[in-house]
């Protein structure tokens, strides 16, 4: 598995809580929550560089409603 950075983050506690759910309902850790959603914006912006670990498969629908 490749090495992973490990940080800690501060988060509101609202905004803890909104991502555990929307993690909850994706099967996620809110851990892997955070990520995906890092990736994703990453990817969307164009500053995800190719040397960087592919993202895990996106799920094509969303459980959390989000897109």
């Amino acid at each position: 598995m490749a090495e992973r950075k490990a940080f800690p983050l501060r988060l509101d506690p609202a905004v803890h809580e909104a991502l555990q759910r929307w993690a909850d309902a994706d099967l996620r850790s809110v851990n892997a929550q955070i990520e995906f959603l890092l990736r994703r914006a990453l990817q969307q912006a164009g500053r995800l560089d190719g040397k960087s670990p592919a993202a895990p498969p996106a799920q094509s629908e969303e459980p959390g409603g989000a897109s």
